[in-house]
């Protein structure tokens, strides 16, 4: 897309790339004469405004010269950092002087910019160049051989590479090698390349075409590859580009043919070696790949010459080119769009007249109108390809499951003997892992509930447990594996039986002795005091009564030891006034214990007392009870505002076996962010579901919301450390929630697998309409007889297609009934191989193999199937009668898939061979049958209108195997060279040749989906793909003849000889 335009007949130079902002300097051109026929010189800078969407340029300054120029560059030596223009303009003048410019004061307007100026030429200096590595050197050529070296340091005495070549000619171009800082390259019209080398003082290598007709305008260094360049030719008989490689300097490593008159200039992208500029005598400039000879770019331009052509130093998608027509225009090869320039350039034509009215009609003009564009707006599209300057040199993405896929853009290193390729890039995946512990803990816990060693797995949480709470929390944990876990809590809680027997014996015995001392006679008394009323109520038998007294009295122990003595249902009474009356520290426990309210225990105690009301709880609860205490002594803690007694509560839970409890609890307690954190939660978490599965009937699989949030989270860690599989048996299975259903997707994906439920998606056939009022066969019935496949078809043999018919495979012995009720399945259960239908190895027209089973033996009423006498498309015969076989599995994508035939009552049919199904997966729909025709005839005979309804079914297609994945290359290789060769080929014949080439191959890919070819040929095929994939079509031609000299002419004859046309083409037109 052009930017700017300067209406000047000159030579031009950017400035390099350092200045900022970017300057374009432009001297008259040496022999060219615009309209004026004006023989004044000068020499302007302007300015590059990208911001301006006008086409013209800024004219910073001009000065007058006294010459004009045939070369002109701007070089980096003494250049200032900063805005201002800085550097050295170096002119080549038509009369052999080398002028140096002050670019600065040219822009000030001084009067004395030229810097130093020597005409040590003979005739015009045509070339110039400065050394990239020391800017201070600059070569010069010009008639005669001539070729200097100035030091811009001291400018007086030039040097020279060498002695003249001979014989005497003119240097047209002069280059520096662009990574070697002491080699020079010059040329001259009669298409000679001379290399110097500065240390030695003499040429090292000189290049000619063979030819002869090579009139070099154009020499260019690669900006890479140190041994390569490019040459062009300005004859219009050889209208080329030359990439020559040094190093095999006997001919040119490429010919780039894309002009079609001489070229006049060219230019190569020191950014991006794969764009080459070049302009010609047809008018064109083209920005093209010199490694591959494509062209990339071709810019509008109108149909004048151009002469000269560089790149923007700066900005490397800017260029420019200097024209015949007295015009010099600036270029982007990154496209856009001319609308918004094209009403810029109507607006300015409008302003111009101003409100004049030139015609004196006492009205001004009205504004220039724009007719209304009808089509699309005129968009240039940029390179084929991004530049280099604007591709990622590296990048790197996470991708799920942990994978890092991350690419770099190295520079390849150009081998010798093999031709400049098509830079590959590799895309590098790494498996990341950044919870190193995590994933070892997690393995250990896998570890431990694969093998079940779970009280082993406790006991060392326990001993490895930096705080005693975790310690508490994992030997309860630990409880639940072993036996008597109620007395193994109570010891855990600090209460022993053991203790406390011991404490019991000292005691008793003391009392034992007290007791044997106190051993006296008694006195009955039935006096009127208290104790006279207690003894006549127990001599009279009145156990109430003297329990009463004995509670006024105070005497608590005597009334609940006779209470105890006049029944249970007077203890209760009894035991109800005590607790009334009595009021001491352990009286409400007592009330729990002999009331067994252990409720009250649980809502009623302090908090501080927890593990007191747990070890009751422990002791004296029942089995069906005991889980709901516990939870309810758990929520107690859990509510109250200490964080001591929160964590507590976690206790509780585990004792419960309440896993979703424990998940609140601990998330609550603790900080639930970290990994680790979460590992720890899922540590006692599969623990403790693993003892309530043994020692409760429970769902293994029940998982509540809470917990299959953190499962999910876990499942997702372990997932992004790479562990898939863990990661699928830590997720739960029976939710519906959406996070969890994606993440389990991902997961059976990322290993390869469908997840669970989608196999069915993929329906065997194709559901087609029924008729209203006619049944069709149940799925896995057919009806009519039918003959056994496995008397042609071995196990594990490819069936025949539906519809194919084999006389003779009748078998006469099965009646009936038994044909039309026998049932078969679509799906094989000893695998899941695709029955593609294939022509079978012994058809009926086949002659019988050497390894054919013994036939068995006709029975004697065995009736010959009618000769088939027209095509079985449609027979006429009574629908009833007629054999419906089952629909065929769904051709693959882009295939068409096969209909079901109905063929005449009395035809054989051979059943479908498809592997048989565990279960049927629905009901089966055919197409209706064609209604019975008035005329009768014999099965099989065309009578009536048969021909018609023959034409109105569609012909049935064969589906082809697939080609077997690791061969698959070869096909995509192979179509791929040949669509390249039908692009880059212009003669009719050829592509004639290429379009034929693709339709026999075909015959390739037939045998490799047969699998038919020896490991011979098949190996020799994949080296001629690795030898295209190269560019090497030579090695790939002596492949091909070491294969047909090796193999046998029958299996190959069918293909080799075409895949030779296509390397011979690919060769010839260097795709």
């Amino acid at each position: 897309m052009k930017l700017k335009e300067i209406d000047r007949t000159a030579m031009q130079a950017w400035s390099p790339a350092q200045q900022h902002p970017i300057y374009l300097a432009t001297g008259t051109s040496a022999q060219q004469l615009d309209a004026t026929f004006s023989t004044s010189a000068s020499l302007e800078i302007f300015e590059l405004d990208l911001s301006d969407p006008s086409l013209d340029m800024k004219s910073c300054a001009t000065f007058s010269s006294s010459c004009r120029y045939h070369k002109l560059i701007w070089g980096p030596h003494s250049m200032t950092s900063g805005e201002t223009v800085s550097g050295v303009l170096i002119a080549g003048g038509e009369n052999g002087n080398v002028i140096l410019y002050d670019p600065a004061k040219i822009i000030t307007g001084d009067t004395e910019v030229i810097i130093a100026q020597k005409d040590k030429h003979t005739g015009p200096v045509r070339a110039l160049d400065v050394n990239m590595f020391q800017t201070n050197l600059v070569a010069s050529g010009a008639n005669e051989s001539e070729i200097y070296i100035w030091d811009l340091n001291n400018f007086a005495t030039p040097m020279t590479p060498g002695v003249k070549t001979q014989p005497l000619e003119d240097i047209s171009c002069i280059a520096w090698n662009r990574q070697v800082q002491h080699i020079l390259a010059s040329a001259s019209p009669s298409g000679r390349a001379t290399v110097w080398d500065l240390r030695k003082n003499e040429p090292i290598i000189k290049v000619s075409d063979h030819n002869n007709r090579m009139h070099c305008s154009g020499l260019a260094w690669h900006p890479d590859v140190a041994t390569q360049m490019v040459l062009a030719s300005e004859d219009d008989r050889l209208p080329v580009i030359q990439m020559w490689d040094l190093r095999f300097a006997s001919s040119p490593l490429r010919v780039l043919e894309s002009h079609t008159r001489g070229i006049l200039a060219i230019a190569w992208s020191m950014v991006d070696s794969e764009l080459l500029l070049s302009c010609g005598k047809d008018a064109k400039i083209l920005c093209s790949n010199p490694n591959t000879g494509e062209v990339l770019y071709e810019l509008p331009t109108n149909t004048q010459w151009c002469f000269d052509i560089q790149w923007c130093p700066r900005n490397p998608a800017v260029l420019s080119a200097a024209s015949f027509d007295g015009r010099i225009s600036v270029y982007s090869i990154m496209g856009g769009s001319t609308d918004g320039l094209r009403q810029k350039q109507v607006d300015q034509l409008s302003s111009s007249f101003g409100n004049l009215d030139p015609f004196g009609m006492g009205q001004p003009l009205p504004p220039l109108q724009l007719p209304q564009q009808t089509g699309p707006q005129c968009i240039i599209l940029p390179l084929k390809k991004p530049p280099k300057w604007i591709r990622r040199p590296v990048g790197a993405s996470f991708s799920f499951g942990g994978k890092l896929v991350t690419f770099e853009n190295s520079k390849s290193q150009q081998q010798p003997g093999i031709e400049q390729q098509q830079q590959r890039h590799h895309v590098y995946l790494s498996q990341v892992v950044t919870e190193e512990e995590f994933l070892a803990r997690s393995n250990q816990l896998q570890e431990a509930v694969q093998s079940e060693g779970f009280v082993s797995y406790c006991q060392k949480k326990i001993d490895m447990a930096p705080a005693d709470f975790e310690k508490n929390v994992w030997a309860f944990l630990k409880v639940h594996f072993e036996e008597d876990s109620r007395v193994k809590y109570l010891d855990l809680l600090g209460y022993r039986k053991d203790d406390l027997r011991k404490k019991r014996v000292k005691d008793h015995t003391q009392e034992t002795e007290d007791l044997g001392s106190a051993k006296k006679t008694f006195n009955i008394s039935v006096s009127g005091d208290v104790d006279g009323l207690i003894t006549q109520a127990l001599l009279t038998g009145n156990f109430e009564s003297a329990v009463d007294l004995c509670l006024h009295d105070n005497r608590m122990a005597d009334a609940i030891i006779l209470a105890i003595a006049g029944g249970q249902e007077l203890l209760s009474r009894t035991q109800e006034k005590y607790f009334a009356k009595m009021q001491s520290k352990i009286t409400r426990l007592i009330t729990a214990v002999v009331k067994k309210n252990w409720k009250e225990i649980v809502q009623s105690c302090d908090l501080q007392n927890w593990r007191e009301a747990l070890a009751a709880v422990l002791t004296y609860a029942r089995p069906d009870e005991f889980a709901a205490l516990c939870d309810r002594l758990g929520n107690r803690l859990e509510s109250e505002g200490d964080s001591l007694l929160q964590t507590q509560a976690c206790l509780c839970y585990i004792c419960a076996g309440n896993v979703e409890k424990l998940v609140a609890c601990w998330t609550k307690a603790q900080d639930g962010n970290s990994p680790l954190s979460l590992q720890d939660l899922i540590e006692k978490v599969v623990i403790l579901r693993k003892a309530v599965q043994i020692t409760q009937d429970v769902d293994p699989n029940a998982v509540g919301a809470l917990l299959a949030e953190k499962m999910s989270q876990y499942a997702s860690l372990l997932a992004a450390q790479g562990s898939i599989a863990a990661a699928l048996t830590f997720l739960p299975v029976n939710t519906n929630q959406p996070n969890i259903t994606l993440l389990r997707d991902r997961l059976c994906r990322a290993q390869g697998e469908l997840p669970v439920g989608q196999e069915a998606l993929k329906a065997p056939y194709e559901r087609q309409p029924m008729p209203k009022g006619q049944a069709g066969p149940v799925v896995g019935q057919m009806q009519g007889p039918q003959a056994p496949a496995q008397q042609y078809y071995q196990q594990g043999d490819n069936p025949p297609p539906p519809g194919f018919i084999m006389p003779g495979a009748v078998n006469s012995n099965m009646p009936p009934q038994q044909a039309t009720s026998s049932n078969y399945s679509m799906y094989s259960q000893a695998g899941t191989r695709p029955a593609y239908p294939q022509r079978p190895q012994n058809g009926w027209n086949d002659p019988p193999a050497l390894n054919r089973a013994a036939k068995k033996k006709v029975p004697d009423n065995f009736l010959p199937p009618v000769p088939i006498t027209s095509p079985i498309m449609n027979p006429l015969a009574d629908p009833q009668s007629q054999i419906q076989q089952p629909p065929a599995p769904a051709a693959p994508l882009g295939a068409p898939s096969f209909q079901p035939l109905h063929l005449p009552a009395g035809q054989p049919v051979l059943q479908s061979g498809y592997p048989p199904a565990s279960q049927p997966l629905g009901p089966c729909v055919v197409p209706p049958t064609v209604s019975k025709p008035s005329t009768e005839g014999a099965p099989g005979a065309p009578i009536g209108n048969a021909i018609q309804h023959v034409q109105a079914l569609p012909t049935e297609k064969i589906t082809k195997k697939p080609i077997p994945e690791e061969h698959l290359i070869l096909k995509t290789t192979f179509e791929a060279l040949i669509q390249r060769c039908l692009l880059s080929a212009s003669d009719p014949q050829t592509k004639r040749k290429l379009d034929d080439a693709n339709k026999r191959l075909e015959f390739l890919y037939d045998k490799l989906r047969e699998q038919t070819l020896s490991p011979t040929i098949i190996s020799g095929l994949h080296n001629i793909v690795k030898s295209i994939e190269m560019r090497n079509y030579q090695e790939g031609l002596n492949i091909h003849t070491h294969i047909v000299s090796t193999s046998n002419f029958s299996e190959t004859s069918a293909f080799m000889p075409v895949l030779k046309v296509v390397l011979t083409q690919a060769n010839k037109l260097g795709v």
